[in-house]
């Protein structure tokens, strides 16, 4: 029979061959902890505790910092029941951080000498031997944005609206926590609509999203060069410039779409509404936050909202989505085809084709996964197609944005957002490293075939 220490090395050693099982089981965890506690009478304000589908719904929400809801927030949990979600929220966002930068330093030692190489020049800011700086980074950013945050929305709160100071600083760390971690979950019946012409609200929140979603490696270097913006890597460049650009992007469509709308924008005067149009270009990236009822949004800019919320946000950060830097690396590869292109390039810099064709391969399985979810909704449930398809999108992409059917959905349907969001969180992940992992050489090549295309 082996002793102790040699099961424990074999388990240890099994962990380190699937290190991304040790996340979905994290997280699995957390999930049903989570569960548990929201079930307790405690929890709620009315009587008992919540039945077990809305506890599920609401633990798998938060830890997957999500922000959908199949009941008022502020009403319907008790102040125990709000902490256990902030908690969750917290949990969930400084975990993915932590594990998916973690990760990269996983598959980074697993790499073969030339794709160590090159990870080594295009990743400057993660590498073997830096959990411990990993950690310590994660809390340190975690904790001063958050703090920042969290002092500004006091501030108003308290001077602005007459909170008592107690109230307004719960106020502000739970909206705090929820924007850095891209959840979405707010102290207010009607989320933020209460407060879509103020600034002092507004921005902060989406300015917290901004930082939560970039994700830890980009903030890392940075820091590290804030003033030798040439010496980026690519990665970082890609994503700080591709966020950039969705920004200003969404905000000009989702302005002008909705500039005339007297439900949402067409009421407010100017500045309002441009500050309404940028903080709805934000909250897609991926957080569920709303200024103005989805409900009333034209045609056009929910299908601009749900292609931002498919984007997501940065890789090792709290949003979700296919992540801008897949996307960005779609667009080299079909930019690079039509110009007839042998390699794909971008900022200098020649793509590895293992790395597009993990992007492909997240890309297309994610259009499976929301397809095949809008499919099964569509037959559950009678409500119409483009608001099924806004909220799945919005779970898959973990951002929490809704027209409003969430309560009204079937508890058939609710689980299958419950594992849309799960699957929206871990998926890209947990996908991306098991690839990579698995790469491996031949010492043949079989001969070229060429399918006829279009």
């Amino acid at each position: 029979m082996p002793s102790p220490g040699i099961v424990e090395s074999r388990g240890r050693r099994r962990l380190l061959r699937h290190p991304a099982q040790a996340v979905v089981l994290a997280f699995l965890l957390a999930d049903v902890v989570g569960t548990a506690l929201l079930m307790l009478p405690p929890a709620r304000t009315g009587a008992g505790g919540a039945d077990p589908l809305t506890a599920l719904f609401t633990s798998t929400s938060a830890v997957c910092v999500t922000g959908l809801s199949t009941v008022d927030t502020p009403h319907y949990w008790s102040t125990f029941g709000q902490l256990v979600i902030l908690a969750l929220i917290q949990v969930g966002g400084f975990g993915i951080m932590t594990l998916a930068s973690l990760l990269t330093i996983v598959v980074w030692r697993r790499l073969g000498l030339r794709s160590r190489l090159t990870a080594a020049a295009e990743t400057k800011a993660l590498g073997p031997g830096e959990v411990r700086r990993v950690l310590k980074g994660v809390l340190l950013i975690t904790v001063s944005c958050e703090l920042v945050v969290a002092a500004c929305l006091t501030l108003r709160f308290a001077l602005g609206y007459d909170e008592g100071w107690g109230r307004a600083s719960y106020l502000g760390a739970f909206h705090a926590v929820s924007a850095f971690n891209n959840a979405g979950f707010a102290l207010y019946s009607d989320n933020l609509v209460g407060f879509v012409g103020d600034p002092w609200i507004c921005m902060p929140i989406a300015l917290a999203v901004i930082a939560g979603g970039l994700g830890f490696p980009v903030w890392l270097e940075v820091l590290r060069h804030r003033r030798r913006w040439r010496q980026w890597s690519l990665h970082t460049t890609m994503t700080v410039g591709a966020t950039a650009v969705l920004l200003v992007l969404g905000t000009v469509l989702i302005t002008v779409g909705e500039w005339n709308n007297p439900a949402t924008l067409g009421s407010m005067d100017a500045p309002g509404r441009v500050l309404a149009g940028f903080f709805h270009a934000v909250m897609p990236r991926t957080a569920g936050f709303n200024s103005i009822d989805y409900g009333d949004v034209a045609g056009g800019t929910l299908l601009i909202t749900c292609i931002l919320m498919f984007i997501g946000g940065g890789s090792a950060g709290t949003a979700g989505g296919i992540k801008v830097t897949t996307f960005v690396l779609l667009f080299w590869a079909i930019l690079a085809e039509v110009r007839g292109e042998r390699d794909v390039e971008a900022h200098g810099r020649r793509i590895d084709e293992r790395a597009v064709r993990q992007a492909l391969t997240v890309a297309l399985l994610s259009v499976g996964a929301v397809s095949t979810a809008t499919v099964v909704l569509t037959e559950l449930t009678e409500h119409a197609l483009d608001a099924i398809f806004f909220e799945v999108v919005s779970a898959f992409a973990t951002v929490g944005l809704s027209t409003g059917i969430t309560a009204d959905l079937p508890g058939p349907a609710q689980l299958v957002l419950v594992a849309l969001m799960f699957l929206g969180r871990l998926g890209p992940v947990t996908l991306v490293s098991a690839l990579a992992l698995r790469e491996r050489g031949h010492l043949y090549r079989l001969p070229e075939g060429r399918p006829l295309i279009g």
